[in-house]
């Protein structure tokens, strides 16, 4: 790697660590499906506490940010490009499940990211 892409992971992985507010209309699990050639982005609910923790709506739970949790999804969104997903998830979904923008340029970002692997065979995981 060269001095200036060292730099800019360096950059990544610095503000990948960083506070963020959780978006009180959820969150979006973002995979690829290969063989049907998608970028697929599952949406989950969730209520914000008082201490700025996503918890289960149905069970009151803080949801954990790493590890699994068995929940159900209320929307499978699909698109063949970072576009196509975006625009169904931000322009077209009603009501629409992003309500920050932060979280929105966040999806946005995964969405290319995602489909720069879906397009090179590389592995995705989502930030």
């Amino acid at each position: 790697m060269t001095l200036l892409t060292n730099n800019l992971t360096t950059i990544d992985s610095q503000l990948s660590h960083r506070h963020i507010d959780l978006d009180p209309e959820g969150y979006l699990i973002i995979y690829l499906d290969r063989e049907a050639g998608l970028i697929c982005a599952k949406h989950y609910t969730n209520v914000i506490d008082d201490r700025g923790l996503a918890v289960d709506p149905e069970t009151g739970k803080v949801i954990p940010a790493k590890g699994g949790v068995a929940r159900t999804s209320t929307t499978l969104f699909t698109g063949r490009t970072a576009k196509e997903l975006c625009v169904k998830v931000i322009e077209e979904a009603q009501p629409c499940p992003v309500t920050m923008l932060d979280h929105a340029a966040y999806l946005g970002r995964e969405f290319v990211r995602a489909e720069i692997a879906l397009l090179s065979g590389s592995e995705y995981i989502q930030d």
